[in-house]
C-alpha cells in the first residue's frame, strides 16, 4: 500500500469523521486505535504519550503513559474575558494547569487524559468557541493581524478572519453528535459537504490574512497567503498568495520550506469564492499517496503559476486580475503599551513560549486571571505567542503594571529584543515527532545566545530566533534570522539569512551542532556582523548577503586550534 493511502482509507469510511470515537470514548481503555487516532485531528485532538516516562514504563512492561493535546480554534487570536477565563478554568480541572498559546492563535491543552476529553471539548464548545477543525487535513484556524487598533484595516482582517473560519469549516455532524451530545447520526440531516468531499483534503491547509503595515503572522508562510491592500481606510481588494508551508523531512530533498507566491488580485466581494477555488484545486489535484509531498506547495511547483492562476479563474468563473505591487512588508512591535485609536489602550505581554503557567517564581496565569477579572480586558491570542490585553481605559495602566510585577511577571521592557522575538515548539515530552527539545530549552539557550550579542556590542540587537525539535517547522524556524531545529536526538541543524519581515526564507549553514555548542558556533558570526555589517543592515540581512559557506567557514577557523 503506497504511504498514505491507508490515511485516505481511513477518512473515506469514517462516516463523517465519526470512525468509532464514540464506542471507543466510552470504553475503559486509554487510548484510541484502529484509525480513530487520525479522525481525532479533524476534532481538534492529538493522541499521544508522555515520552520523558515511555522507556522505563517499557523496561517495566506497563503501558505508555497516554494523553491527549486539545486545541481551540480561535480565527485570528480573538477572546473575550470571559471566554479565556472559561478556557482557564477547563485547564484548572483537565489541562494540567496551564494553557499554550500557539503559533496560530489557538489555545493547546497538553496532558489531557482520556476520560476528561469530552468534558474539555464540551467545555471549550459552551464558551461558543470550538475545536473542529483544529487540526485534520482540513483549513485550520484563521490567523491574521490581530492588534486592537480601531481602524478599517485591522477590522476587516480580523472580521474576515471569523467569516472565512466559519465558512470553510467541514459540515459534519458527528463532531457534534460525539463531543456535545448531537442529534444520533442516524436522525442526522444532509452532511454532504461540497467544499471538502469524503475524503477531505490530502494535507493541512493554512490560512493567514495581513496587510503589508503589519506582517505580525508571516503570512507567506500560509498555504493561502490572503494579502489586503489599502488606500488609506478603503479596502482596495486582496493580493492572493499560494504554496507557502514550512515542514519538511531532513535528507528528503523532495520537501522543503516555501514562502507563499501572489497570484492574483480579487477584489473584497470575489474573495470567498477564491478561496474556495484554492482549497477545491488542492482537494482535486494535491498528492494523496506521499503525505510528505501533500501540501499546496508542492502542487504549485510542479504545475506552475500559469496552471494555478488558470485553475482558480475556471473554478471562479471568470478572468481575475495579476497580483498588484506591493509595499515592502513589516513587522510592528506589538509589546509594551499602545493606544487603540478610541481612546482606550493594550498591553502587549510576551510569554515565553506561549506558556501560561504558575511557578514558584512567576505566577503569570493568576496575574492574567486576576487582570480580566478586575479590568474585563479583552485577551487577544498573538502569532507570536504572546498575548495583547486590549480595551484598557488609560486609568487601569497602573493597575495592570501593579498587578504583574506583584505576580513576578516580567514586563516588555524588561526582555532584551532577542528574549522577546525568540519562538519554540512543544518539542520533548508530548509531541511524537521531536527528534530533540525546544521549548524546554529555549531559555538557557537564548540566554546564551543573548551573552554572545552582548560580547560584541549587539544586545540590543532585533533578531528572531525559531527553535524547532523536529523540521515539521511549528514554530516557523525557517522564516527568522536564526532558525534552530532538530536534526538528531543530540544535535541541531542551524539556518540563517531569513528577514525579520517575513519574506524570505533562511539558509542551512551547520548541519549538526550540540545543543552546548550552539552559541560558540553563532558567535564569531556575531563578530564578524558587529565589524563588518552595512549601516542599518540586520543580522538576517547580513547572513543572506554571505554564502553558506562562508559563514560556515568563518565559525570554523574561529575555533580551528592555532597550528604552531
Amino acid at each position: 500500500m503506497a504511504a498514505g493511502s491507508k490515511v485516505e482509507t481511513i477518512k473515506r469510511q469514517s462516516r463523517g469523521l465519526r470512525g468509532t470515537i464514540a464506542a471507543t470514548l466510552a470504553a475503559d481503555t486509554t487510548h484510541f486505535i484502529n484509525g480513530d487516532e487520525q479522525l481525532l485531528k479533524f476534532h481538534g485532538v492529538y493522541q499521544g504519550y508522555d515520552r520523558d516516562s515511555a522507556t522505563e514504563l517499557k523496561q517495566q512492561r506497563r503501558e505508555k503513559a497516554h494523553e491527549f493535546m486539545v486545541r481551540a480554534k480561535i480565527p485570528a487570536g480573538q477572546l473575550t474575558a470571559a471566554q479565556y477565563l472559561a478556557l482557564d478554568d477547563l485547564a484548572e480541572r483537565h489541562g494540567g494547569r496551564n494553557l499554550r498559546v500557539t503559533t496560530r492563535q489557538g489555545i493547546q491543552f497538553h496532558g489531557v487524559v482520556k476520560g476528561d476529553l469530552k468534558a474539555t471539548i464540551a467545555g471549550i464548545n459552551a464558551t461558543l468557541l470550538t475545536t473542529l477543525a483544529a487540526c485534520g487535513d482540513v483549513v485550520r484556524n484563521v490567523t491574521a493581524t490581530p492588534a486592537p487598533i480601531a481602524d478599517n484595516v485591522h477590522r476587516t482582517l480580523q472580521r474576515e478572519a471569523a467569516l472565512l473560519s466559519a465558512a470553510l469549516a467541514p459540515k459534519t455532524r458527528g463532531y457534534h453528535e460525539i463531543w456535545v451530545d448531537g442529534e444520533p447520526y442516524e436522525n442526522g440531516g444532509d452532511e454532504t459537504d461540497a467544499l471538502y468531499g469524503e475524503t477531505y483534503l490530502p494535507r493541512k491547509f493554512k490560512i493567514g490574512l495581513a496587510a503589508p503595515e503589519d506582517n505580525s503572522i508571516d503570512v507567506l508562510t500560509n498555504d493561502l497567503a490572503l494579502i489586503a491592500l489599502f488606500d488609506g481606510d478603503a479596502l482596495q481588494g486582496y493580493n492572493i498568495a499560494v504554496g507557502g508551508g514550512l515542514g519538511m523531512t531532513h535528507n528528503k530533498p523532495k520537501t522543503y520550506p516555501r514562502l507563499a507566491t501572489p497570484v492574483v488580485f480579487v477584489p473584497p466581494a470575489d474573495l470567498l469564492d477564491t478561496v474556495k477555488a484554492v482549497i477545491t484545486m488542492q482537494r482535486d489535484h494535491g498528492d494523496r499517496a506521499d503525505r510528505k509531498h501533500a501540501r499546496l506547495k508542492y502542487l504549485v511547483d510542479e504545475k506552475g503559476l500559469d496552471w494555478v492562476k488558470a485553475q482558480i479563474e475556471e473554478r471562479v468563473g471568470h478572468p481575475l486580475e495579476a497580483a498588484r505591487p506591493m509595499p515592502r512588508f513589516r513587522i510592528v512591535d506589538h509589546m509594551g503599551w499602545h493606544a487603540q485609536g478610541d481612546g482606550r489602550v493594550y498591553l502587549g505581554l510576551p510569554i515565553a513560549n506561549g506558556r501560561i503557567k504558575d511557578t514558584d517564581q512567576v505566577k503569570l496565569r493568576s496575574a492574567l486571571r486576576q487582570i480580566l477579572r478586575e479590568t474585563g480586558a479583552r485577551p487577544i491570542l498573538m502569532p507570536t505567542q504572546d498575548i495583547l490585553l486590549a480595551d484598557l481605559a488609560i486609568d487601569d495602566r497602573e493597575k495592570v503594571d501593579g498587578i504583574l510585577k506583584a505576580h513576578g511577571v516580567a514586563l516588555p521592557m524588561d526582555l532584551t529584543p532577542v528574549v522577546r522575538w525568540a519562538m519554540a515548539c512543544p518539542a520533548l515530552p508530548t509531541c511524537g515527532l521531536a527528534l530533540n527539545e525546544a521549548e524546554r530549552i529555549r531559555a538557557p539557550l537564548v540566554e546564551a545566545i543573548e551573552q554572545a550579542l552582548a560580547r560584541h556590542g549587539l544586545r540590543n540587537e532585533r533578531i528572531s530566533i525559531r527553535i524547532t525539535g523536529c523540521p515539521n517547522g511549528c514554530a516557523r524556524p525557517y522564516a527568522g534570522d536564526i532558525g534552530i531545529v532538530g536534526r538528531t536526538p543530540d544535535s541541531y541543524a542551524i539556518y540563517l539569512g531569513g528577514d525579520f519581515e517575513g519574506t524570505r526564507l533562511n539558509r542551512l549553514v551547520f548541519e549538526r551542532v550540540k545543543l552546548d555548542d550552539i552559541a560558540a558556533t553563532l558567535e564569531p558570526l556575531f563578530a564578524f556582523f558587529a565589524g563588518a555589517r552595512r549601516k542599518g543592515e540586520s543580522f538576517g540581512d547580513f547572513c543572506h548577503r554571505h554564502e553558506p559557506a562562508v559563514l560556515a567557514d568563518i565559525a570554523a577557523r574561529a575555533t580551528r586550534p592555532a597550528v604552531a
